[in-house]
């Protein structure tokens, strides 16, 4: 058996399927405060519709690795969307914010599938060397769904209700499983039978978490992840309660940060080559650490103006933009043979660490929008960090 050959059209299908996940917390963002009132809940309770679905994509994410080098990537995606399809309807029919919830936590063990599967497939095709390229430009087209799915949302919202985001992600993956059916091939051509051993698994992760290098990009991208989905969880409330923009506005204002992501996705796509993935991924992480700070430091000081918060923000963005693509590619590139299960440790580290800063986030909220300055503040200053503590001193070395 031979993997799939690279191709532009096997790159677009895997954006669509990386980008599910984000779609699925974006589109729905500017329906935040119109759900808390619906369900009479708090922003907290409507908070861990956010938090709970990142849980679910991270416990996910362990099973489809290891599982995916045991017996392909193929058919753990098509079922991964299936799950996903059926934990939508139950969104739509939700009738409380308990129900909500937990439909967001099956929907995420669907979602995971396409990020920690196709990454796995961007690894398996396109080798060590060309992946971080790859996943950049992956990266820029990702970030459409994002730049243009809270405005999405917010005219959704307004004229049809909460619901019709639902509706919308359900048409979405029902494509998404007839295009895998027709046009995905298999790409993991280095099965691994022991793979699915709970012995074998645990060793795999003892490994991997066992180099330094590994960890520091893990961490380093999981940290700058996290100021991002600090930004996702409270951005509505606080734009929104705060500062009054409607549901249109806000999705807006929230495209202008992404686009941010979109900046520097791109500008890693061209950059790699020249510079290499370790030097844009230490700039992207002391860029988020200065915007973060500049942040902080606004709002503290009795600036809170709009301005003052998508502009720090749209910068800590850029940095996520630079750092994720780098981070991912030199984290897989030394395991072929278990690229699934490299790829699922990671997006466990990652979606567990930003659940819990939303979940901190979201609590703290009601003391003001100071929670916001302070998660992202934090989060950014621990991924050069992570940088300079676990992948710089190894480099040296």
């Amino acid at each position: 058996m031979t993997a799939p050959p690279p191709s532009f059209g096997l790159a677009v299908l895997l954006t669509t399927l990386v980008a599910l996940g984000p779609l699925s917390t974006d589109l729905y963002l500017p329906a935040l405060p119109t759900l808390a009132r619906v369900f009479g809940s708090d922003a907290a309770g409507v908070q861990l519709t956010l938090s709970v679905f990142l849980a679910g994509f991270a416990l996910g994410q362990l099973f489809y690795g290891p599982l995916s080098d045991r017996f392909g990537r193929r058919p753990l995606m098509l079922g991964g969307l299936a799950i996903y399809c059926l934990a939508t309807i139950a969104c739509v029919l939700a009738q409380s914010i308990e129900m909500l919830i937990a439909a967001r936590f099956v929907q995420a063990i669907g979602a995971c599938a396409g990020p920690v599967l196709g990454r796995a497939v961007v690894r398996d095709v396109w080798g060590a060397t060309e992946s971080a390229r790859i996943i950049a430009y992956m990266g820029g087209a990702m970030a459409i769904a994002p730049l243009f799915g809270p405005t999405l949302g917010g005219f959704l919202t307004v004229l049809f209700g909460w619901q019709s985001n639902f509706v919308i992600l359900l048409l979405v993956c029902l494509v998404q499983i007839i295009a895998v059916a027709r046009l995905l091939g298999e790409s993991n051509v280095h099965r691994h039978p022991g793979a699915t051993q709970p012995r074998q698994i645990l060793a795999n992760f003892h490994l991997l978490l066992a180099n330094r290098s590994y960890l520091g990009y893990v961490l380093t991208f999981s940290f700058s992840y996290s100021a991002l989905f600090a930004f996702i969880s409270a951005s509505s409330f606080v734009l929104s309660e705060r500062h009054g923009l409607s549901p249109e506005v806000f999705g807006m204002s929230f495209g202008l940060v992404v686009a941010g992501y979109l900046l520097g996705s791109l500008a890693s796509g061209r950059l790699v080559r020249r510079f290499g993935g370790d030097t844009l991924l230490a700039f992207g992480a002391w860029l988020g650490a200065v915007a973060g700070l500049c942040m902080a430091v606004l709002e503290f000081s009795g600036e809170s103006s709009i301005a003052a918060i998508l502009g720090p923000m749209f910068f800590c963005t850029v940095a996520t933009g630079l750092v994720m693509p780098n981070a991912i590619a030199k984290a897989l590139a030394p395991y072929p043979a278990m690229a699934g299960s490299a790829a699922a440790l990671m997006g466990f580290v990652q979606m567990t660490l930003a659940a819990t800063v939303g979940i901190a986030v979201g609590h703290a909220l009601s003391g003001g929008g100071g929670a916001l300055a302070v998660g992202v503040a934090i989060c950014t200053a621990l991924a050069p960090l992570s940088y300079m503590t676990l992948i710089r001193p190894r480099r040296s070395g």
